[in-house]
């Protein structure tokens, strides 16, 4: 995978019609439609400031949630349209199709300086289908694509990457820091590689996990997933999360690190309980001694020092995956300790998007971590050193 792409500062964007794929899938009340978080608006502006102060006529266009081709009202991109006109500070104009009359129309007449934003890209079946001809009169309205949806990259859809089979592609802000850094980290990390994974699934991770192993000097396992380690290592687990079609590949892992000289870390110790619930007793216990009427909910203090040392001296820590169930404040606390050992050590951090993302925003670490990724699955595949169909349809520099 070639990280090394163009970017909007690579090229001449003055007076130019341009394709913006943003991400505006934003969450939003049930009931009232209002947007509860306007984090992934805020994200794309550095990108459509620049274009329009370069006198860009911006087309931009998203999806939002999962209307599978149908025409869902409260799944519309109107009310991003008027928050993001707010944040602006001027006119988005809204189109109330997507290659429909409107659409073209609107887009004929922008001019410079103006931006404008088309209706929910998936209201089209084709869209999710990657279909040239879908692919085709979205970039006919335009001369240049620039893709800045970084939570969609490794999805080949039609505005994603069909779109650059008829105009020439390049990156805006927020996909080019994604490549920088995270893509900086896997080809050249500052020594020593500390990842850190967690979460629920040890089948998440395999790809991430197996392509780590070539690079990382440490890699940490925590959350549900080291459970399985446990149990494949001959460990009594209790009620605790198991994947047991997945012990071998576990005793694997193990294996393949020791013969590549790469410290893998499992915890020691457990915060478990009886139910699964917000205000569970929790009892520290051994991990590989878990009660049969408990479950591991978090890992326990003497985890959380052994973990937390080996990010100390990290050059480069990169982080996927809680360590527990931080939504519960009982069962937050090793997820909370990563935060801080990432937010207090000298490396460059990564945090990969998801429920780790979450966790540092909510726990209050979001500024003191290098990068936090704004793709969930994306980075997870990035991760795992996968070709993203978004980043390699993107002009080369």
């Amino acid at each position: 995978m070639n990280y090394n792409k163009k970017t909007i500062l690579d090229v001449d964007v003055a007076g130019k019609k341009i394709l913006l794929r943003c991400d505006f899938n934003v969450p939003q009340d049930k009931t009232t439609g209002e947007i509860t978080s306007d984090k992934r608006i805020v994200a794309a502006l550095p990108t459509i400031r620049y274009l329009l102060e370069k006198g860009a006529a911006v087309i931009a266009c998203s999806h939002l949630g999962k209307p599978k081709g149908e025409w869902k009202e409260k799944l519309s991109l109107a009310p991003v349209a008027v928050r993001l006109s707010e944040l602006l500070g001027q006119e988005v104009i809204f189109a109330k199709d997507m290659v429909g009359e409107d659409a073209k129309a609107k887009a004929a007449a922008l001019k410079g300086g103006e931006i404008m934003l088309l209706e929910n890209l998936r209201f089209d079946i084709r869209e999710e289908k990657n279909d040239p001809s879908y692919a085709k009169e979205l970039a006919s309205m335009a001369e240049l694509y620039v893709s800045d949806a970084f939570g969609t990259v490794h999805r080949a859809h039609a505005s994603t990457a069909g779109v650059a089979a008829y105009l020439p592609a390049v990156s805006g802000m927020l996909v080019a820091k994604e490549l920088e850094i995270m893509g900086g980290a896997l080809e050249n990390p500052k020594h020593p590689f500390v990842a850190v994974l967690g979460g629920a699934k040890v089948s998440d991770k395999i790809g991430v996990i197996n392509n780590l192993l070539e690079k990382a000097d440490t890699i940490i396992i925590g959350g549900g997933m080291a459970y399985t380690f446990a149990k494949a290592q001959g460990g009594s687990i209790g009620k605790s999360l198991c994947e047991s079609d997945k012990l071998d590949y576990a005793l694997e892992m193990i294996e393949k690190a020791k013969a590549k000289g790469v410290k893998l870390l499992l915890p020691v110790d457990t915060m478990a309980a009886k139910e699964f619930s917000a205000d569970a007793q929790g009892v520290v216990v051994d991990t590989m001694v878990i009660p049969e009427d408990m479950e591991g909910l978090d890992i326990g203090p003497k985890t959380i020092e052994l973990f937390c040392d080996a990010v100390k001296d990290a050059g480069t820590v990169v982080w996927n995956g809680p360590m527990g169930v931080f939504e519960f404040e009982a069962f937050a606390k090793g997820t909370r300790a990563m935060a801080q050992a990432l937010a207090d050590s000298g490396a460059v951090t990564i945090v990969g998007g998801g429920d780790s993302a979450a966790a540092v925003e909510q726990m209050g670490f979001a500024d003191k971590i290098t990068h936090i990724s704004t793709g969930g699955g994306a980075s997870l595949e990035f991760l795992e050193g996968l070709e993203l169909p978004g980043v390699a349809c993107l002009l080369d520099k």
